[in-house]
Order: structure tokens, then C-alpha cells, then sequence
């Protein structure tokens, strides 16, 4: 996906700088291999190496999907005590030796305790430069409102999820429109349903990882990687004109949301910046809900500390 185009654009040429365990140095190796011999006009280069100096050596983008695998049954503070060392050794790494200005994001879970930790230890990283993947939950958002409607998820545009990359997160739909012959409609009006929407809909998307797992006893990879390639193609080119995009960031205490939390927002990107979307109306539910996945942050933030 990356080098075909899909993540920076069809016209930048990229090196790939993959990053392995030593156990896994032949088959990361293989891996190399097959992307030289798919012969894809915008590869330029690729450094599969073990060595997380070489592997972060003046990278623009870094994108950190390396992580201890969540299994089913796994709780989330097992997951933090397995991440939070490796999350460590990475921020200096990349403080280290990444590109002065490089963009940074985390999609190992959990993803938002992972962004923190990295932060606290990547100082010299700027905080607007460490994000986490919420997109993988905004597409299935986005997905399950094109199923409901039977129209073309490209139809769809701004649902948010709020919050943490958990099932406490809250997946709202009272923002999102419909394009349709007529203009573009709420799907709050459309759907006409606000029990599905307050509990179907927004049950489906927390559960949806776990719900990959149980089936193919392995989390998301197609979904993921494609969510991954959607995130940094809008905060590096852009949003379109009136979509925004939810993005894990840094919050600045928007929407009441404690300041240095790693959360999910709604944002717009311009010139490789990202801005919350300002403004919008919260009514007591979707307060209690965002309310709910901060506690879960808070949480995570304490267990993480206390393995430090």
C-alpha cells in the first residue's frame, strides 16, 4: 500500500525502513525481498534490520505496529505491563535519530497509553507529532452506517469515535450526513432509529476487534494496515473540504477532555498539521460515554507509571 502510492501519493517516492525481532531477521529479510521483486516504481530503498537505531535513522513517518499481540481473553493491563518497555526503548530511539520533524504513529495496543508513553519519553519529539490509530475504528463506524442504509460507504462521512481504542469508546453517529440526489442528509434522520444508534451501532463498532479475534483467532491486518495508509494520507496531504477524521491525539482540553490525554477527537488536516473540530454539540449521553473511555485513560495511565 505505502508504495504504490496509497499512503503519500502517487508521486512520492519512498524508502521503507522495517524494523524486526532478531528471531524473525529471516523471514523480515524475505519480506524485503519480495518488495524489490514487485518491482513498484515508487520504492526506492528498504532497510529490514533489527537494530532500532538503523531501522528510525532519518525516517519522516514512522509508524509503530510492533507490539506484544493481544490474544483473546488478554486484559488490558497485560497488555500495558508487555508494551509499555518496548513503547520506552522506541521513543529514544526515535528522538535519537528520526528526522527532525517526523510524524509518528502508534497503532500497537494499546494505542493510547502506548502514544503516552512514548511522549513522556520521546521529549524532543513534539507532542502534535505522536498520534494513535482511531481511523480502524472510525471506518468500521463508517461501515456499519453504509450497511444499515444500503448505500456506498463512500457516502458516509463524519462519524466519530471519541476516546480510548477500547470498548469504551463511543462511536457517534449524531454528526454524520449522507450524501445523497438530494444533498446531504443526517443519518440521525435517515437511520430514524435511535435505539440502533445508541446501542446496536454503537455496541458492533467497540466490539468489532474483538469480534475479528474470535473469528480468526487473530486481530484485524487488512482492515488495519488499510486504516494505517487512510490516517497519514489525510494528515500528510489533507482532509477534504467539510469531512473530518478521527485521529487519537494529544488533547489541549477540548470537549472537557484533561489535557496530555492521548483521545480520540474529530479533526481536520492541513499542510501535514492536524486542528480539532470545535464546536460541536454534546448532549448528556455521548458526555457520559466520552466520560467513561477518560476514566479507562486515567486507568491505563496509572498501570503504565507504576511499571515505569
Amino acid at each position: 500500500m505505502i508504495a504504490r502510492g496509497q499512503m503519500l501519493g502517487p508521486e512520492q517516492p519512498v524508502v521503507l525502513h522495517m524494523l524486526g525481532l532478531p528471531r524473525a531477521a529471516d523471514a523480515l529479510n524475505g519480506v524485503r525481498m519480495e518488495l524489490i521483486d514487485a518491482a513498484l516504481p515508487l520504492l526506492r530503498g528498504v532497510v529490514a534490520t533489527s537494530n532500532e537505531a538503523e531501522a528510525f535513522k532519518g525516517v519522516n513517518v514512522a509508524i509503530l505496529i510492533g507490539g506484544w499481540p493481544r490474544k483473546e481473553g488478554m486484559k488490558r493491563k497485560d497488555l500495558i505491563a508487555k508494551n509499555v518497555p518496548i513503547y520506552k526503548s522506541q521513543a529514544s530511539a526515535l528522538q535519537q535519530h528520526a528526522a527532525p520533524n517526523c510524524k509518528v504513529l502508534v497503532v500497537a495496543n494499546p494505542a493510547n497509553t502506548n502514544a503516552l508513553v512514548l511522549k513522556e519519553f520521546a521529549g524532543g519529539i513534539p507532542a502534535k507529532n505522536i498520534t494513535c490509530l482511531m481511523r480502524l475504528d472510525h471506518n468500521r463506524a463508517l461501515g456499519q452506517i453504509a450497511e444499515k442504509l444500503n448505500v456506498p460507504v463512500s457516502d458516509v462521512k463524519n462519524a466519530i469515535i471519541w476516546g480510548n481504542h477500547s470498548s469504551t469508546q463511543f462511536p457517534d453517529a449524531s454528526h454524520a450526513t449522507i450524501r445523497t440526489e438530494l444533498g446531504e442528509r443526517p443519518v440521525t434522520e435517515l437511520v430514524a432509529d435511535e435505539k440502533w444508534l445508541r446501542e446496536e451501532f454503537v455496541s458492533t463498532v467497540q466490539q468489532r476487534g474483538a469480534a475479528v479475534i474470535k473469528a480468526r483467532k487473530q486481530s484485524s491486518s487488512l482492515s488495519a494496515a488499510s486504516a494505517a495508509c487512510d490516517h497519514v494520507r489525510d494528515w500528510i496531504l489533507g482532509t477534504p473540504k467539510g469531512t473530518w477524521v478521527s485521529m487519537g491525539v494529544c488533547s489541549d482540553g477540548s470537549y472537557g477532555i484533561p489535557e496530555g490525554t492521548f483521545f480520540s477527537f474529530p479533526v481536520t488536516c492541513d499542510k501535514g498539521e492536524w486542528s480539532i473540530v470545535q464546536g460541536l454539540q454534546i448532549d448528556d449521553f455521548a458526555r457520559s460515554k466520552m466520560e467513561a473511555s477518560t476514566s479507562e485513560l486515567k486507568e491505563e495511565k496509572a498501570v503504565a507509571i507504576n511499571i515505569l
